[in-house]
C-alpha cells in the first residue's frame, strides 16, 4: 500500500494531485496548526498575463488553533472571489467547464476552514476521476502529540503502508534509515515540466489546478497526472 500525507491546501497547483493519483490512502491533515505564511488559504492564477493572489479571508482568532478549529470570516464574499476568478479566465478555452466545476465549491456553504478546503478537494478529484481513498489525520488511531517525521511514521504504521510518497520538496526532512526501520520504503514525487498555451502570454508555471482546468480539456488534464517521476 502506498500512502501520502499532506496539508489541506485551497485550490492547489497540479502536483498535489498528481500524489494523491499516485497513492493508495492519501490523508489530508486536519489537526495540524494553521499557519498563515503557508498555502492553506491561499494560491495563485493569472490575471493579464501575470500570476496574482487569491485567498480566502479568516476570521480573527489565535494563531495557535489547529486548521479545524479555523473558520471563514463572516465577511468573506463567496460571490466576489468567484467574479475574480471569471474576469481573469474568460477568456480561457475550456472556461465554462472550469467556472461551473469551481463554482460549486466556492458557493459552498461551510464556515469551517477545514471542510471548506476538504470540500473543494474532493469535488477536482471527482472531476479528475481520482479513485484515491481520501482521509482526514484526525480519524487515524494514533498518538496524535507525535511531530514530524513520528507522526508520519506511526500514521503509515496504522495504515499498513509499504510505501510512503512525499512531495520533493520535503526530501530533506524524511530519513531513508529511519523509514527503512519500519520496513517502509519513502519516495518522493518530482513533477515533470508541464506546459501549455494561456492565450497569448507567456507561460507561468506552478499555478493553483484552476488555471489548469481553465486552459485544458479533461482529457488532458488526467494525462498530466501521470507526469512525474518518483526518486
Amino acid at each position: 500500500m502506498k500512502v501520502a500525507i499532506m496539508q489541506p491546501y485551497f485550490f492547489p497547483y497540479i502536483g498535489y494531485f498528481q500524489l494523491i493519483n499516485a497513492v493508495d490512502v492519501f490523508i489530508v491533515y486536519d489537526n495540524i496548526k494553521y499557519t498563515k505564511k503557508g498555502w492553506i488559504n491561499r494560491n495563485r492564477i493569472l490575471q493579464n498575463g501575470s500570476d496574482v493572489m487569491f485567498s480566502l479571508p479568516l476570521k480573527k482568532d489565535s494563531d495557535y488553533l489547529n486548521v479545524d478549529q479555523r473558520f471563514l470570516s463572516p465577511d468573506f464574499d463567496r460571490k466576489k472571489l468567484l467574479n475574480k476568478i471569471k474576469e481573469a479566465y474568460r477568456k480561457a478555452p475550456y472556461f465554462e467547464m472550469g467556472y461551473n466545476l469551481i463554482e460549486n465549491s466556492v458557493l459552498h456553504d461551510e464556515d469551517n476552514l477545514f471542510e471548506y478546503i476538504y470540500y473543494s478537494l474532493k469535488d477536482i478529484c471527482r472531476f479528475l476521476d481520482i479513485s484515491t481513498e481520501i482521509k482526514v489525520s484526525s480519524s487515524i488511531d494514533i498518538n496524535h502529540s507525535l511531530q514530524s517525521e513520528e507522526k508520519v511514521l506511526a500514521i503509515c504504521e496504522n495504515l499498513g503502508a509499504e510505501t510512503y510518497i512525499n512531495a520533493i520538496g520535503g526530501h530533506n526532512l524524511y530519513s531513508q534509515k529511519k523509514f527503512s526501520n519500519y520496513d517502509i520504503g519513502l519516495k518522493f514525487i518530482q513533477t515533470n515540466a508541464i506546459g501549455y498555451k494561456q492565450l497569448n502570454n507567456d507561460f507561468v508555471p506552478g499555478l493553483s489546478i484552476l488555471d489548469v482546468i481553465m486552459f485544458n480539456d479533461k482529457e488532458k488534464i488526467i494525462a498530466m497526472l501521470g507526469r512525474y517521476e518518483l526518486i
